[in-house]
């Protein structure tokens, strides 16, 4: 891709205003319910696309059986069995549930990387990299754990 064609691109998503309505998501909630059905800073993840703070979430060392939901709609979108350590500061898995999350590009820190939503309410749950485990899918799902509910037992 064109630097030019690439810089166009990356800036009309940035200033696309993203909504999970106009994204197709089917469950949509209004800025006023999203606050009230969740914490600050499950907020700021999931409905602002922000990153909490490496090595400070629980789930980044949680290594009990079970299964990873949504914090916004509690959708079931990782496996434990699909975690792995990679020593990055955030839960990582190699992939998600099948058809439970959505992805797509966001422009960020001068980059184009690959976002991952939460496919009923759209949000923002982390990004893929393509640096996991080369015997699986190759894939490092680096998901917010403020953005995970986690119940055991449930794999």
């Amino acid at each position: 891709m064109r630097r030019r064609t690439f810089l166009l691109t990356a800036s009309a998503l940035a200033a696309a205003p993203w909504t999970a309505q106009a994204n197709g998501f089917p469950l949509v909630r209004s800025e006023r319910e999203w606050r009230a059905a969740l914490s600050p800073d499950a907020y700021a993840v999931l409905r602002e696309n922000k990153t909490e703070a490496a090595f400070s979430h629980p789930y980044n060392d949680e290594s009990a059986a079970g299964l990873y939901h949504c914090a916004g709609c509690d959708t079931p979108v990782y496996a434990s069995a699909n975690k792995f350590w990679s020593d990055s500061g955030w839960p990582a898995f190699d992939r998600a549930i099948s058809a439970r999350t959505a992805e797509g590009p966001d422009p960020v820190y001068g980059e184009m990387l690959t976002e991952v939503h939460c496919a009923t309410c759209g949000g923002h749950l982390g990004h893929v990299f393509n640096d996991g485990p080369a015997k699986t899918t190759g894939e490092r799902h680096c998901i917010n754990g403020t953005a995970l509910t986690f119940r055991a037992g449930l794999a």
